[in-house]
Formats: structure tokens, sequence, C-alpha cells
């Protein structure tokens, strides 16, 4: 079994969700304890990943991609975690993507040697951070910018240093986040970056998820395309390496896959995508973009089953203090609120052979800090100690909540540990 985290790092004892070990334990040695989950050898409330669902994901994503002969650079903000970026690569992708200078500096010490840094490197201490890094012939970087002022201040900061920053020029829709907005706009930065050595242009990158219909993805796509084809056709590409091109979060990999695997400029490429949360993926908003992409996508629709959800948070009925009303042991600083409150999806009494479903009609209705509130019916058979799974949508802000992530087998047995540098 494949540790998830380096196997000499000591088990964080101030971190939540974890039973009770010795000092000496190293993240290698968690098997050994032979916790479970069931049986409350970890303190609740729990986020865990069922192993046998990543290996799923894990897979399934790399098969998609590889059928458009793409390449996969998921998004690490998400989890958060290198022992996890390292089964991602280990499982065939081309690198790591991440927002910040201290994300990548996370990666970096953590063994990760090819990061495209999908946002701006504004401020002299991140460009520091990168300056640093990129003096390792073994690694490979490159960032965004969206304006000549951008472009200005790094060519400036990189040329002191002697190095050179690979760079790509983002495109961003009207209203929407980053991004030249225009073609005059797309001229000005790629003049800039041609004016210092320190910068070289690599290509082309978008974030199509601030748009929300399809038609409209889909014509942000090309004109990506059409952009990077006039680079290349003027002649303004680096010559150092292949041209980029990158896109693609979690909810549209497949519209991006379609249309960029079709894109030929004459000269050596290679077409980044980014989705992040197809490791955990959840019950909400991305098994939303799931379905679609599963009825619509051919490629998809042959890889059944698809992406499965893998991440819950387990917590304690904490109180029964009126009918109708159950008050969990689990809050804001748990889990996800902000696309949904988490679904109740399985249902544990401590001594029981196995957990059961929850029943439909529990609903959380609120969350507080260290709280949730959960409709129940009258007369539902429940008691304070019962242990509940729940599902969580928007798995970003659910893995931020924790130092450290149990792996649990399909009986509930803690098999690994992967921890977090948010």
């Amino acid at each position: 079994m494949m540790n998830a985290s380096s196997p000499a790092a000591p088990l964080d004892p101030n971190g939540k969700g974890l039973g009770a070990f010795p000092e000496s334990c190293t993240t290698a040695g968690v098997a050994a304890l032979r916790w479970n989950l069931l049986r409350e050898d970890v303190s609740l409330p729990v986020a865990v990943l069922y192993e046998a669902r990543v290996r799923h994901n894990l897979q399934w994503m790399q098969r998609f991609m590889e059928a458009y002969q793409v390449k996969l650079a998921p998004h690490g903000k998400t989890t958060m975690s290198p022992a996890l970026f390292k089964r991602q690569i280990d499982n065939g992708a081309w690198g790591i993507t991440l927002a910040t200078a201290p994300q990548v500096l996370a990666a970096y010490r953590h063994g990760i040697r090819k990061i495209l840094m999908a946002n701006q490197l504004v401020g002299r201490a991140n460009m520091a951070i990168i300056a640093q890094l990129l003096r390792d012939p073994a690694f490979t970087y490159c960032c965004i910018v969206d304006s000549a002022a951008n472009a200005a201040q790094l060519g400036a900061y990189f040329g002191e240093q002697g190095l050179v920053l690979p760079v790509l020029i983002e495109l961003g829709p009207a209203g929407g986040r980053t991004g030249v907005r225009n073609e005059a706009q797309l001229q000005a930065v790629a003049d800039e970056i041609g004016r210092w050595p320190g910068l070289a242009l690599a290509g082309i990158e978008v974030y199509e998820g601030v748009l929300q219909e399809e038609g409209a993805i889909r014509a942000f796509l090309r004109r990506a395309t059409d952009a990077l084809r006039g680079l290349a056709a003027a002649g303004r590409l680096r010559k150092s390496g292949p041209a980029l091109i990158s896109g693609a979060g979690s909810a549209w990999f497949d519209v991006v896959a379609e249309e960029f695997s079709q894109l030929d400029i004459g000269a050596p490429l290679e077409i980044v995508l980014r989705p992040g949360c197809y490791l955990s993926h959840d019950v909400g908003i991305y098994r939303s973009a799931a379905e679609r992409i599963n009825a619509h996508n051919p490629v998809a629709r042959k890889m059944e089953p698809g992406l499965q959800p893998a991440l819950q948070v387990w917590a304690y009925v904490q109180s029964l203090p009126e009918p109708g009303r159950a008050i969990v042991a689990m809050g804001k600083r748990d889990a996800a609120f902000d696309a949904g409150l988490p679904t109740p999806a399985l249902l544990y009494r401590p001594g029981a052979q196995a957990p059961g479903a929850a029943p439909a009609h529990w609903k959380l209705t609120a969350m507080m800090d260290q709280h949730a509130f959960m409709q129940i019916g009258e007369g539902d058979d429940i008691q304070v100690g019962d242990m509940i799974a729940f599902d969580i949508s928007h798995p970003c802000l659910t893995f931020d909540k924790w130092r450290q992530v149990l792996l649990v087998d399909e009986q509930y047995h803690v098999t690994d540990v992967a921890d977090t540098f948010f």
C-alpha cells in the first residue's frame, strides 16, 4: 500500500480527527495503529477519503485525458496535500497546478517539480520565492500575466536575477475574473513580454469556469486557440520549449478537451487541463457537472461508472433538545457550506454491524462554528452518540479545514493519512 504522506513525517498531534498514538509515530506508521472509524478509535468529527473511490477517480480521469491526448495538471489548491499530488503524478499527471507562490513552495518542498501557477505572480516577496526555486534546473514552472504592468514588473525582477520566467497570457471574458479582454490588450501584453530577456512567452491560459453556458464557453475557448495560432504565426512564442495552452476547471473539462485537442499550431504543443476536484468529487456542484458530462460526452459514456464521491465528514449526534431537531457536532470549521450544506448519508450506532443509509428526510438546516442543526422526524430512531457520515459539496472548502485527512478502506480501517498545507 503506497503511503500518502512522507514516510518520515511525524504524525501531527495538533490536528483533529485522530486517535491516540505514541509521540514517535510517523505517517507511515498509521496503518500499524489499526484504527477503525466504526470502533471509535479516532476523534470525531473526522474527514475521510475512501481508498477504493480515490483509486477509481485517479484512473478514470487519466483515461479520459489520454483519450483526448491531452495532459493533466490537476489544481492542487483543492487538497493542498503533496501526498495526494504524488498519487496524481504516479497515476500519469503531467504536473500540478497551484495558485500562489507559498503553495508552489510547499509543493516543491515535498518533491513536486513541475508546476503551472494559474494565477498572476505579483509582489517582490512572491517573485523571490519563485526565483529561488527556478535556480533548480530540475524545476519547471510557469505563471500567467494579463497586463503590461505585471509583465514589466516580472521582466525587471527576473532579469535582475539572471533568470528566465516562462509566462502564459491569460484571456478573460468581459465581466469575468482576470485575463485580457480584447485583441488590443493581448498585443500590448505580448509586446511587453517581448521587451524583457527575463521573460519567455510560453502560450495561452484561460479559466472558462466563470461562464455558465456551453455555447459561450466554446466561443471563449476558440478565442484562445485563435490567439495561440496568431502568436505562433507571428513568431512570438518561446524557442526554448513547446508552446502550451491550458484551461479547464472541474465543471467543463470535457468541453475544453474537445476544443483544445483539435488545435494544431504547426509546432510542438502541450495541451494541459487542470481539473482538481475529481480526486474526491462530491455530491453537489461537481456531481451535477459530472451528470452532464456523462450524458453528453462520448468518451465519458464509455467509462462507466463515472467519478465517485470519495470524501465524507463523520460526526456525532451531540444533542436532541426538542422534537424534530438533532444537533450534530460538526460545523463551519469542519465542512464546506458555501455551495450547499452537507447531506446526511450514513447512520451508524456504535456496536452495530455496519452503517445504514440515513433517512432521506433528514436534512441540515443551518451550521454554526462547531454545530449543525439537523431536521429529523418525530419518533425517528436516533440517539446521542450516533455517528453520521455527511456528503459534501465543494471539496476545496472542506479540505482546507483539516491538517490531516484519513484514508479508509471498505471496512473503515484507517490505512493512511494525507497531510494538508493550507
